[in-house]
């Protein structure tokens, strides 16, 4: 198990992401800062960004928003024990989670089951385009 170094020494933001288990891969985490997915400190990033102990991602995965504080750098990746040590994800962002999976849990559950008719994929059509 790698130890995090020590916080005088900055990691690149994709190689942080990577290694706080955000991200597959260093690539996959690399793509996500380029398109826009991720901000550090309420601005834009960029993957080789320092990150510095202290700073604050906001990260944008599919339907999940997290806002987490970056409690200790690595430039390895280690087990899942040892990644949820290097941030903190604020209160705000877990009752948002929460709150949001409550809600397709919800909309989940209204859904009809199966496969739509041929009405309702028009229906599905209509609004798609509406969007």
């Amino acid at each position: 198990m790698s130890q995090p170094s020590s916080p005088t020494s900055p990691v690149r933001a994709d190689v942080w992401l990577w290694a706080a288990r955000f991200f597959k891969t260093r690539s996959l985490a690399k793509q996500a800062i380029d398109g826009g997915k991720i901000d550090l400190n309420d601005g834009s990033c960029k993957p080789a960004k320092a990150v510095q102990v202290g700073d604050v991602f906001r990260i944008h995965r599919g339907e999940e928003r997290l806002e987490v504080e970056v409690l200790a750098l690595s430039e390895k990746r280690g087990p899942a024990s040892a990644a949820q040590a290097l941030y903190r994800e604020s209160e705000a962002s877990i009752a948002a989670r929460e709150a949001a999976k409550a809600q397709r849990k919800l909309l989940g559950a209204m859904a009809p089951p199966g496969r739509p008719d041929k009405q309702a994929r028009r229906e599905l059509r209509r609004l798609k385009d509406s969007m």
